[in-house]
């Protein structure tokens, strides 16, 4: 199939999105308006999708901040780039150390899940390497959202308003008032169409862009963070952030239907998505919503899951090698493996002996996948005192188990689970695309690359069709859209398919394709606030 819109079957009452200039598809409106503004003032794609990123950060701290994570996937000059900017443990911290103090699992709020954060050397980098425009410009949307404030948009605050909830509840230190001074001044989540404001927020991101992010990581930002640290027993410190660099690393991929399905390789769970792809191009998919194509799929994300957690961590610490998971070999013995009815997971023996996600396309060519989180939705509930960082709670990823591979250890990173996906034929590029969620990322790629290539679905239809979501053993998670016809046959198979009401945990995405005349196509989320910004 050939990525011709006039071939795609539009069955939706939403329609894509078409443009040539540029595009800019993400979860939230105005983020999605700041990075068009930055390809209106002659910025390139790598330039607004920092600006959208920046953002979202504003207006959408339910699923990411200054202090998280992001992953990038880069086209330009015919060349697909990748950037690991995810963070590592402290230097001071171990299994030792935290087993001395009593812990016998990795909490999931507070100082110890706090790894070093790389989203705002994720921006400098890319700003750096790729961008046209400097980064005070490119930021100043963001800021300017930080500072005057902005209107909530309705997923956002219902996600705030539970997130207020949870944290009222469990998070009961003197150490977490800060999260509830930034998030919630009035004593209050905000409501729909509410006006939040962030001052300090503002000024971190002035910092940021006028020092291209070291005053983050060896100035007055990585002081403050140290300090706040060391007040509350944690194990961050700016030696840490000043040692830290993210890291170009080589994309990784498979073919599927013709086509190549790019990830970024391990710590991030990407190749979850492509070793079950792997799988599944053995079998033809002949219609969507029949019972043996959603079986095969599901086995085939079990099976891959399973490999996944088993064997993904810091590359350093990796048992088995990206190219033995990832080799048609192993991909066949894994496929005999799915009969006819739903098997429990389990790992095979390859060896030879919270987040928000958007997209971003330019007239010229330049095209970004681009991920950031702070993992469990606002994060670790820390944050910095007058400077609107909300620390990420990644570390909550690692393990305790000295012998498990993703054991915690100093500066190892841990098993990451933010993914951008990419999709090119022949050596040209046809676009960035991502669902953020968590463990539904790779089933949310395998589910948009199925229904795109086998199923020659529009961008928009591809995103909303009704969504599965493997959660353990046969356990699945299905919408309440999902045919129950196809439910019925699907547990004769042995599948234990039980509606969840969460739209969010089935994950949320953005598409962009760019056709043979260059023409771009885009759809967001019906699952968020999405919204596609074009021109």
């Amino acid at each position: 199939m050939e990525f011709d819109p006039l071939r795609f079957n539009f069955t939706s009452r939403r329609n894509v999105v078409y443009a040539k200039k540029g595009m800019v598809a993400t979860s939230q409106p105005l983020a999605a308006g700041a990075g068009l503004e930055i390809l209106k003032k002659g910025g390139n794609a790598v330039d607004a999708a920092i600006a959208a990123a920046a953002c979202l950060t504003v207006v959408e701290p339910t699923s990411n901040g200054i202090g998280g994570d992001a992953f990038a996937l880069i086209w330009t000059g015919d060349k697909l780039h990748g950037l690991n900017a995810s963070g590592w443990a402290p230097k001071a911290i171990s299994a030792e150390a935290l087993e001395k103090s009593g812990y016998k699992e990795m909490p999931r709020y507070g100082w110890i899940p706090v790894t070093v954060p790389g989203i705002p050397y994720a921006w400098a980098e890319l700003s750096g390497r790729f961008g046209k425009l400097a980064l005070t410009e490119v930021l100043s949307p963001a800021i300017g959202y930080a500072r005057e404030g902005y209107p909530v948009s309705p997923t956002v605050s219902g996600a705030w308003a539970r997130a207020f909830e949870l944290y009222g509840r469990l998070l009961k230190g003197e150490e977490f008032r800060h999260w509830f001074e930034t998030f919630a001044p009035s004593g209050r989540p905000p409501k729909p169409g509410e006006t939040w404001r962030s001052p300090g927020h503002a000024s971190t991101l002035e910092a940021i862009a006028l020092t291209g992010a070291r005053d983050f990581y060896e100035g007055t930002l990585s002081e403050r963070i140290d300090s706040f640290s060391r007040k509350y027993n944690g194990y961050l410190r700016k030696e840490d952030l000043k040692a830290y660099r993210p890291e170009w690393v080589e994309p990784i991929k498979i073919d599927y239907r013709g086509y190549d399905v790019w990830e970024i390789p391990p710590n991030g769970h990407g190749m979850v998505a492509l070793m079950a792809l792997n799988i599944l191009k053995g079998f033809e998919l002949r219609k969507r919503d029949a019972a043996d194509t959603y079986h095969r799929q599901l086995e085939a994300v079990k099976l891959a899951f399973a490999d996944g957690l088993k064997y993904i961590a810091d590359p350093k610490y990796m048992r088995a090698s990206v190219e033995e998971l990832l080799s048609d070999h192993y991909a066949a013995k894994r496929r005999k493996l799915i009969g006819n009815t739903a098997l429990p997971p389990a790992a095979g023996t390859p060896l030879k002996g919270g987040t928000v996600y958007l997209a971003v396309a330019d007239g010229d060519g330049n095209m970004v996948s681009f991920i950031q989180s702070n993992f469990r939705g606002f994060g670790s509930g820390l944050v910095v005192p007058g400077t609107g960082i909300s620390l990420h709670n990644r570390g909550y990823s690692f393990s305790l188990d000295k012998s498990h591979h993703n054991c915690i250890a100093p500066m190892k990173r841990p098993y990451h689970t933010i993914i951008p996906g990419f999709l090119t034929r022949d050596g040209r590029a046809i676009g960035p695309f991502g669902v953020m969620g968590a463990l539904m990322q790779p089933q949310g790629h395998v589910q948009v690359v199925v229904n795109t290539l086998d199923f020659k679905m529009n961008p928009q239809d591809a995103l909303d069709a009704p969504r599965w979501q493997w959660v353990e053993g046969k356990k699945v998670y299905i919408e309440r859209q999902f045919p129950k016809i196809t439910m019925k046959s699907l547990a004769a198979l042995g599948h234990d398919l039980q509606y969840h009401n969460d739209t969010a945990s089935f994950g949320r995405g953005q598409i962009i394709w760019r056709m043979k005349d260059g023409t771009l196509v885009g759809a967001t989320e019906p699952r968020a606030d999405g919204a596609i910004a074009a021109w």
